[in-house]
């Protein structure tokens, strides 16, 4: 069961207390700076570990001003695309609610995910960034621990990226393979408990250099993995080797 801090009591708990029951994932972005994307980041990666576990969403950006740019900025960083206006989806009343917001900012009333602030070392290195490669480098981090981005941070988890996407199109050429029951239970274990992404990313490392696994399971590993962590990392798939 995903389970998540809650920041009004700092304890865990259940992220849909209701397995299976519609549930409200609300953004509140507020800025459009290199924090907000990570709230809608954050908020993103939710509703997906949400909808693996057969829960269904509706995901709401909740602030009312700048909603195109915040929209826009959200598309090119590979979120979903957000529900328009706070009525949207069933009510409050008839849905569990998660909201995701920045530090500082738990509501008293709903579910609190809070997303600790970005720093930016250098002024709009986000918007200058390959947008996949901004979303490694935020995945990499516990959406709890601050995070400073620069060209050198942003330029290895490019070279990551596209090194990954080379060796998942590379695995694709080999024969299929199902996921072993005991990697995707470490994958889940890690994505549940309180949306560990840099977990989900340790254990992808491992996969790679496991000689025990067959290439045709660690490119479907890869793939399983990447419906939460959306990388994109099957873009190259078909390309020269």
């Amino acid at each position: 069961m995903l389970r998540i801090i809650d920041a009004r009591t700092g304890e865990p708990v259940p992220a849909a207390p209701a397995p299976r029951v519609p549930t409200r994932v609300e953004a509140y972005a507020q800025d459009r700076d290199a924090t907000g994307l990570r709230v809608l980041l954050v908020a993103d990666v939710l509703v997906r570990a949400l909808e693996l576990g057969g829960t269904p969403v509706w995901a709401l950006l909740a602030d009312e001003e700048e909603q195109a740019e915040l929209r826009a900025d959200a598309a090119a960083l590979g979120v979903r695309p957000f529900e328009r206006g706070r009525d949207a989806g069933p009510g409050p009343g008839a849905a569990q609610t998660i909201r995701v917001v920045r530090e500082g900012g738990a509501a008293a009333d709903r579910a609190t995910v809070a997303v600790a602030p970005v720093e930016q070392a250098e002024p709009g290195v986000t918007h200058s960034a390959d947008p996949y490669a901004l979303r490694l480098a935020l995945l990499r981090r516990r959406r709890d621990a601050r995070l400073r981005l620069d060209t050198a941070v942003l330029d290895d988890a490019h070279a990551a990226l596209l090194g990954r996407r080379r060796a998942v199109a590379a695995w694709a050429r080999q024969p299929s393979r199902p996921v072993p029951d005991e990697v995707r239970d470490r994958l889940r274990t890690a994505w549940e408990d309180d949306l560990d992404t840099p977990g989900v990313l340790r254990v992808l490392g491992q996969v790679e250099t496991d000689p025990d696994l067959p290439d045709g399971a660690r490119f479907e590993i890869h793939a399983y993995a990447d419906r939460l962590l959306g990388l994109d990392l099957t873009r190259d798939l078909g390309s020269p080797a």
